[in-house]
């Protein structure tokens, strides 16, 4: 029951006291539900907003590093550098010292080249959209210090960084 119901009738009229809100004095479920129905699209922005926040997380948090990190990566703790595009794109241009395994051929190719499963692995690929799915079936095969570079070979030759042609 609203508490302006409880008033007497001389407080029913437009006036001073009109402006009471049967809301503010109603249940708190009362009150959430008149908030949930006036306010949905807020509430809906704020879970889109806070969904796409939460997605990297949810899907294992694909790490990369920058092309000068990768480089420092490969520099001090010996990390084996993966080119996952197809043979084309990299006989066309490749990072100098990049190995080749197609990211169709992960599974069988990748422990021949990398014997070591805790050898810190960066993945490339044209600008970073393959390298990242490659970097979760890496994992999945148990290396455990797995990295895409961000940008892939495009963010390679924008930090200019030496590329090679297969013959």
């Amino acid at each position: 029951m609203c508490i302006r119901d409880r008033l007497p009738e001389a407080f029913h009229t437009p006036g001073q006291y009109a402006i009471l809100k049967c809301w503010i004095f109603d249940s708190p479920t009362r009150i959430v539900v008149n908030f949930i129905t006036q306010n949905w699209i807020l509430i809906l922005v704020a879970l889109a907003s806070g969904a796409m926040l939460f997605l990297p997380a949810l899907q294992g948090a694909r790490s990369s590093l920058t092309a000068a990190a990768a480089v420092q990566r490969i520099n001090r703790e010996k990390g084996v550098l993966i080119d996952v595009r197809d043979a084309t794109e990299y006989a066309a241009g490749h990072a100098r010292g990049a190995k080749h395994v197609p990211a169709a051929e992960i599974d069988t190719r990748l422990p021949q080249v990398v014997k070591n499963k805790a050898t810190p692995i960066i993945v490339m690929c044209a600008t970073g959209s393959r390298a990242g799915k490659a970097v979760a079936q890496i994992k999945k095969l148990g290396y455990t210090h797995v990295d895409a570079i961000s940008g892939g070979l495009k963010g390679w030759r924008t930090a200019e960084l030496p590329v090679e042609k297969s013959a």
